[in-house]
């Protein structure tokens, strides 16, 4: 009976050569240095309790053979790690577990680095950052601050998406199907004061940067979509009621302005201000009331799911007037029509929309056909009434002086015809909103602001005095330039972001880091207000800008703040005087190559664009994107085929299979199982195939020694014995090498 080969300890000579890589320092990037610069980044990962499982690696392991063969290939690389630790996940382990925030993340930070470790991958450790570290969000909070100062932060009482179990707003990107993305919780509407981010006015530049980058198609489809770049007319219908007509207009915008002709009705959503205007007017207010109330308690989301059926109440004893031919319409509320886009109002045309012709028989409302299709139209009964809508391009019919024009003409002489009557312009949407920033919980960044009334009666009065119709920032900004004094001493100048939020006041850049402080009670309260509110010691302060008593803002920053550029802080870690010097930054900077999940498509990908391109308008940048290459890895799934969870029970550890195998049979194997970018189940058998696989390669090795040439291996002979053989060896490196580059491990 032949004996059992024994198995090699791999484990033992991983980890006598990982202690010699740690103690020369293999893995620290220099900078500056002459060779061509290469910086490869894996998203990094919030330090839950759980720790690592089997599909963290699976990107990490990815882009570690990038980087050693680049790094072979003579580049500097720079291939940093560090921990994104603030935000929900941190913050409900710690709940669950009743330790501190601090406390819990730190020893999960510690746990997940020695995982990394045993897995052997080329990090440059002293570059390490962790977004809790004070020194870290020390730079979070000076960004904000100069987005506060440039008019990009402000104050809204709004309608938001509040998570009932996370006691929190949520951005609409946060929301997933009208649950909470992190808890699965249903997610209801509410109003309440929140710090918002003007991500609308990057609206453009970022669908246009994405152009030069080198990304995933759907990634880039995605945020596209969600920006929702739309081009159309806003054309205003004034209304009939106790107010004189003309006085009350409801902005409508539409992509469609051919089909005006065929309008006979317009919806406006629930919370437009008409309807509270002209409430003594509506003579169904009970039942409008009732409506109103069951849609302030919908997400977005669920307000706008195209399958869902459309529903509505009319607005009875309002009217509004189409303004291309008189005709009196009823009013609808619709809790499919959202306040924020194009105006809160769309137009109903039942003919040339499906989902308006299914609103339209339900509610009995007439339909008019206003375009005729130059091929087959819509089908018909009987009758001749159609029985779908037709809601393609075609000739304008039973539409006054625009008849029989072609809809795209019809489209530009109805915008123009409108635009000299004053009755409507051309106009670009987004359907994007401008990101909800602030969160009623305890850990995350303190919002470095104070609000002082001294401060905001002293704005209040002088926009008063200085007897304008006050515009938006900029006629703020001039009623308040550098004014002189009674003394003839000049006073301090306000930014903008002050002028915008009368009585909010920036903390001076020398008090940074505002410090989270540590509280006994730091779950969330489901007031509205966050934790801190109730740290009366921390929340009473003096305004930084005129001394008197003044009251911090407690809301505190959402997760995605310290990863929107944690990218930059890597190249110059260790910077006390500024967010990271320009010599360092023109060095290393961008990223120029990300690997990570394409769940971030519209979240941290997002919003990380959004910092960058502001930065880029400071001059703290140099390059206008962030990230010129970006991959997404795939899942592995547990070996039942669905994702890994401890519910389920079907969670790998990889610090047992490190323990059984090695590291470098698990390394091998997830690059082994599929396609870099698919979803792959886990399989224990197919493991063993990679450890025995290795094992020949070990047996190769020793039996030929490390020399090929010394065997007769490679390299020309003699006689050119091996050309054939040498022939073999250019195709397999040309080969790996294009696989290498293409993600194609397996």
């Amino acid at each position: 009976m032949a004996k059992k080969q024994k198995q090699s300890n791999f484990l033992s000579t991983e980890k006598k050569w990982q202690k010699i890589w740690e103690k020369n320092k293999l893995y620290q990037a220099k900078d500056f240095l002459k060779k061509p610069k290469y910086y490869i980044l894996d998203m990094f990962p919030y330090p839950s309790g759980e720790g690592l499982h089997v599909g963290h690696p699976r990107s990490y392991i990815a882009t570690d053979i990038i980087y050693r063969y680049l790094k072979m290939r003579g580049y500097n690389v720079l291939q940093p790690m560090g921990w994104d630790a603030f935000g929900l996940p941190a913050e409900n382990y710690a709940i669950k577990t009743g330790v501190q925030p601090a406390v819990i993340t730190k020893r999960n930070i510690k746990h997940f680095k020695k995982q990394l470790k045993s897995l052997g991958f080329a990090y440059d450790w002293s570059r390490e950052i962790s977004t809790i570290d004070p020194e870290y969000y020390k730079w979070t909070q000076w960004i904000f601050l100069k987005m506060f100062e440039h008019g990009l932060a402000y104050l809204a009482d709004t309608p938001i998406n509040w998570c009932p179990s996370c006691k929190t707003g949520l951005a609409n990107e946060e929301v997933i199907s009208g649950k909470c993305d992190r808890c699965k919780t249903e997610v209801i509407r509410k109003k309440m004061k929140q710090w918002m981010l003007k991500i609308t006015v990057y609206a453009e530049r970022l669908l246009k940067g994405l152009n030069d980058l080198d990304w995933p198609e759907p990634i880039k489809l995605m945020q596209r979509n969600w920006i929702g770049k739309s081009e159309g007319t806003e054309v205003k219908f004034s209304t009939l009621g106790a107010v004189p007509a003309g006085r009350q207009t409801i902005s409508v915008f539409t992509t469609r302005i051919d089909t005006i002709f065929g309008v006979v009705a317009v919806v406006v959503a629930p919370e437009h201000k008409i309807i509270s205007d002209l409430k003594s007017q509506i003579s169904n207010w009970t039942e409008v009331e009732k409506y109103l109330s069951e849609a302030e308690k919908k997400s977005e989301l669920e307000r706008t799911e195209l399958q869902k059926e459309k529903t509505g109440v009319e607005l009875k004893g309002i009217k509004a007037i189409n303004p291309v031919n008189g005709e009196k319409i009823p009013v609808w509320a619709g809790d499919y029509v959202i306040g924020s886009y194009g105006g809160g109002a769309v137009m109903v045309v039942p003919a040339h929309d499906q989902r308006d012709y299914d609103f339209a028989i339900k509610y009995n409302l007439s339909i008019k056909e206003v375009i005729k299709s130059l091929n087959q139209g819509p089908e018909r009964d009987e009758k001749g009434k159609i029985l779908e809508a037709y809601e393609g391009e075609g000739v304008l019919i039973n539409s006054g002086n625009f008849s029989d024009l072609l809809s795209e003409k019809g489209r530009e002489e109805l915008t123009k015809w409108l635009s000299s009557k004053s009755l409507g312009k051309k106009m670009v949407n987004y359907k994007f909103r401008d990101w909800v920033f602030s969160r009623q919980r305890y850990w995350g960044e303190p919002i470095p602001l104070v609000f002082c009334e001294h401060c905001a009666a002293q704005i209040e009065a002088q926009i008063n005095a200085d007897k304008e119709q006050i515009n938006a920032d900029s006629q703020r900004q001039s009623a308040f330039s550098q004014r002189q004094s009674a003394s003839g001493q000049r006073q301090s100048a306000f930014s903008r972001g002050e002028l915008l939020n009368p009585g909010w006041i920036a903390l001076k850049e020398k008090d940074l880091p505002l410090v989270l402080p540590k509280v006994k009670a730091y779950k969330p309260t489901g007031t509205g207000e966050s934790p801190l509110a109730n740290i009366k010691k921390w929340v009473k302060t003096r305004c930084p800008k005129c001394g008197a008593k003044s009251r911090r803002e407690t809301n505190t920053m959402p997760q995605w703040a310290g990863s929107c550029w944690y990218y930059l802080r890597y190249a110059d870690p260790k910077n006390k005087k500024e967010l990271i010097s320009k010599k360092k930054e023109k060095y290393w900077q961008p990223v120029d190559l990300y690997v990570g999940g394409a769940e971030h498509a519209v979240l941290h990908l997002l919003y990380a664009r959004f910092w960058h391109k502001f930065l880029y308008d400071i001059g703290a940048v140099s390059f206008p994107e962030p990230f010129l290459k970006l991959r997404n890895q795939g899942m592995v799934l547990g070996e039942d085929g669905e994702k890994m969870s401890k519910s389920r029970g079907n969670v790998i550890n990889p610090d047992e299979i490190v323990k059984k195998y090695g590291a470098d049979v698990l390394r091998v194997y997830e690059m082994f199982m599929g396609p870099f970018e698919g979803a792959i189940p886990w399989s224990a058998k197919s493991i063993e195939g990679v450890r025995r696989f290795l094992e020949r390669v070990k047996k190769i090795v020793i039996e030929r020694g490390l020399s090929a040439s010394a065997k007769g291996y490679g390299g020309s002979t003699e006689g050119g014995k091996n050309n054939s053989l040498e022939r073999i060896r250019h195709r397999t490196i040309k080969k790996v090498t294009e696989d290498i580059l293409n993600f194609k491990f397996n």
